[in-house]
């Protein structure tokens, strides 16, 4: 594990710890918690959450934790999945298998066995597989990208070894993300991004290209940065790179330069104003698609 990593890990771990204490479970949510999905233990742990009450199926987000792909968990991110829920959304929320450990693309193939578990227990949990909405932050939301990519495009798909599940991914939610791993394991904050792509694999290898792999047929996005995030600099050029596309999508910068609590994935810290009016807005931009 780099020294990036281990930094990482102090930091992260102690702030997101901090943070979960001062925000109550959100009510009137079902939990349905530790729901096995793969052969890999705690690494293939999932969480469904919906609203209390509900008989039928709802659009289903699947949410990417972050964490710099050497990091993170559901727990994490349980606070974040109800409040969606609340809005009147199922929401799977999931464990996947980490870096240094685990190495490109194993994060991708567990999405993959997510979705499969999606199609296989849909009727159970109020699952729709017809109405997938794929999320994440940080590492997280270049996953979603990236898995974006190998379901919407045959050609790409054929770089990897997975069996697509039959699902429809009918949008995005990007999170103060970055887009391109290649790129950001020759740049300046590296380590994490080699931890988990190795050193040995070439820049140029081909299930790499995800912004080359966009085709028409990519989900709308919906595309979140914040005035402090430290990766706000991807934001734009990724809608810019969509929109020459042709695929519909949206991006916002939240917060101020004078509000520092407004940075890096805010949206998680669910009762901050800037998150409340982020996370509404992304489940609005969801509605216009399920």
């Amino acid at each position: 594990m780099s020294i990036e990593a281990l930094l990482f890990h102090w930091g992260a771990g102690k702030a997101d710890a901090k943070r979960d204490a001062a925000i109550p479970l959100p009510q009137g949510i079902t939990e349905c918690r530790n729901i096995s999905y793969g052969p890999y233990g705690d690494d293939s742990l999932l969480d469904v959450y919906y609203p209390d009450g509900t008989t039928e199926a709802l659009p289903t987000i699947v949410s990417i934790h972050g964490g710099g792909y050497v990091y993170g968990n559901k727990e994490i991110y349980r606070r974040y999945g109800m409040d969606m829920a609340r809005r009147g959304f199922a929401l799977v929320n999931f464990n996947y298998r980490l870096a240094p450990k685990w190495k490109f693309p194993t994060p991708l193939a567990d999405t993959n066995a997510v979705l499969e578990w999606v199609v296989q227990n849909h009727t159970r949990y109020h699952l729709d597989p017809q109405r997938i909405i794929l999320v994440g932050d940080s590492a997280g939301a270049q996953l979603a990208s990236h898995y974006a990519a190998i379901h919407t495009n045959s050609d790409f798909a054929a770089h990897f070894d997975l069996k697509l599940p039959k699902v429809r991914i009918v949008a995005l939610g990007l999170n103060c993300g970055m887009y391109d791993a290649a790129a950001q394991a020759a740049g300046p904050r590296k380590g994490l991004a080699l931890d988990y792509l190795g050193r040995k694999l070439p820049a140029d290898d081909p299930r790499l290209r995800v912004l080359d792999a966009i085709t028409d047929n990519y989900p709308p996005a919906f595309i979140t940065t914040a005035c402090h995030d430290f990766l706000r600099e991807n934001a734009e050029p990724m809608w810019e790179h969509l929109t020459k596309k042709g695929i519909p999508c949206q991006w916002k910068c939240y917060g101020t330069e004078e509000d520092k609590t407004v940075g890096h994935v805010f949206h998680v810290n669910i009762v901050l104003p800037d998150a409340v009016t982020c996370n509404d807005d992304a489940a609005a931009f969801f509605r216009k698609y399920v």
